[in-house]
């Protein structure tokens, strides 16, 4: 039986929580505040991030200020935003127990650099230490719910397979897949053309509109994941082509959700606000934009987001100039 500790109590590291426990994983869940894991001790129950559905009573809970958090995981998840993992990783990986791996479940880029949180943990954890990170069409409220769906988990075979081990279940299916930096792109630029997608939406476009910015969207996240040695059959699979159609489309999607609202003229600072929970395309748009250039490779859609978030350009006239962009063959 694996010992687990998820840092971060939002919605996926508590339904990531739920659902190694109910595979029978031994789990802690660390709590970023002292406050809110004295909600989730005392009701089991956090309406922000769980809605009607219960934390089990056999997982423990604490905070991340409780010098003993860590104690005893063999597998340490890392539940946190791209832009709160520069702030905790240090402390975090001081603190890993020897022989520990740790799973990151973040999708996003670090912030200013556009590198891969791969490289981000890589500064900072012991040498030697097992990393690993699971992506895929992963939307916590279905999961939560006990619906089915299915991720991939990339980096140390070992530690892989000992999540796949951990975590699955009847309605969790885990796959493994070795592309660590492509499943890492993947999960980072497919938020970012969600954005794209609800723009879509909010400005009363169609099924048509929405298809070409899915498949327009997956071939710059390619192109991006080749310029990293990535390999294409990663943007087919469920961390690429499975997640980028989940978070293009969903009802969950805070991403396409956002997007809506930056059509309707709320502006960027404003969006978290408005969706209640940490949007990643926002914060990722730029450093991936950072990785393009430095990397050569274009990425119109992402270009035509950032314009719409942060430089004052409105959502319609992002579309046009997508619209009006050279005649192109398809690749």
């Amino acid at each position: 039986m694996s010992d687990l500790v998820v840092v971060g109590a939002g919605a996926w590291g508590c339904t990531f929580a739920r659902t190694a426990a109910h595979a029978g994983a031994r789990v802690t869940l660390a709590c970023r505040t002292q406050e809110q894991a004295a909600v989730l001790q005392g009701t089991r129950h956090d309406s922000v991030h769980l809605g009607a559905v219960a934390l089990p009573q056999e997982v423990r809970v604490t905070h991340l200020a409780d010098p003993g958090a860590l104690d005893g995981a063999s597998i340490v998840v890392i539940a946190l935003p791209s832009r709160a993992v520069g702030d905790e990783a240090a402390s975090i990986a001081a603190r890993m127990p020897d022989g520990a791996g740790l799973l990151s479940l973040t999708k996003g880029l670090e912030p200013g650099t556009g590198r891969v949180l791969s490289e981000v943990w890589a500064d900072v954890l012991p040498p030697g230490t097992p990393f690993a990170v699971l992506s895929g069409p992963n939307h916590a409220e279905e999961i939560a719910a006990g619906q089915p769906a299915a991720a991939v988990v990339s980096g140390d075979p070992a530690l892989s397979r000992s999540v796949q081990d951990a975590v699955a279940g009847p309605s969790f299916r885990i796959y493994l897949n070795d592309d660590l930096v492509g499943v890492e792109l993947c999960g980072a630029a497919k938020n970012v053309i969600a954005l794209a997608a609800g723009m879509s939406d909010g400005l009363g476009f169609g099924d048509n509109a929405k298809a070409a910015l899915i498949t327009r969207g997956l071939a710059e996240m390619s192109r991006l994941g080749a310029a990293a040695g990535a390999r294409d059959a990663t943007f087919r699979g469920l961390a690429g082509m499975g997640d980028l159609i989940a978070t293009c489309t969903s009802m969950h999607s805070r991403n396409r959700r956002a997007g809506e609202l930056l059509a309707r003229g709320v502006p960027a600072d404003e969006v978290e606000h408005e969706v209640g929970q940490v949007v990643e395309g926002i914060a990722t748009v730029r450093a991936l934009l950072a990785r393009a250039q430095a990397a050569d490779v274009e990425l119109p859609i992402s270009e035509q987001v950032a314009a719409a978030a942060f430089g004052g350009r409105p959502p319609a006239e992002c579309l046009r100039h997508l619209m009006n962009r050279a005649p192109a063959a398809e690749v």
